[in-house]
């Protein structure tokens, strides 16, 4: 996965045409370029399977993550056990934090998530402290 820089208005533009949370940037620029929507294929699917598990929390693969530093938005997904920030694999939510902001970050509360099949973003650190109060 590739980051780009972009200003805010044209990040606020592509928000807008949005029109679901299920509706990627990616989607968006695909559909503004006129290129057809990419297709995972079966391979992939495959390889993408396991989940990233952390202290004990399964974060199921096509989970989504993002973080805002200094007013830009950072994305990433699990992908075959590991959490994949800019092509790069990372063990844990600090470690791929701290990659952005170089400092000692607490990445579960840097990170929010979106679990397959869920519309809502919640930040990471709620998802541990639900495990634990079960």
């Amino acid at each position: 996965m590739q980051t780009i820089e972009i200003d805010f208005d044209v990040f606020k533009e592509i928000t807008i045409r949005r029109k679901t949370e299920d509706i990627t940037p990616n989607d968006v620029l695909r559909e503004v370029f006129g290129l057809e929507k990419k297709k995972e294929t079966t391979a992939s699917k495959a390889q993408s399977g396991r989940p990233w598990v952390v202290k004990g929390v399964e974060f199921p693969s096509g989970t989504e993550f993002r973080a805002s530093h200094k007013g830009q938005m950072y994305y990433a997904k699990v992908e075959n056990g590991f959490l994949i920030l800019n092509g790069k694999k990372f063990p844990s939510p600090s470690s791929a934090a701290v990659s952005i902001t170089g400092n000692l970050v607490n990445g579960w509360v840097f990170w929010e998530c979106k679990l397959p099949g869920e519309q809502k973003w919640q930040i990471m650190n709620s998802l541990r402290y639900n495990l634990m109060s079960k």
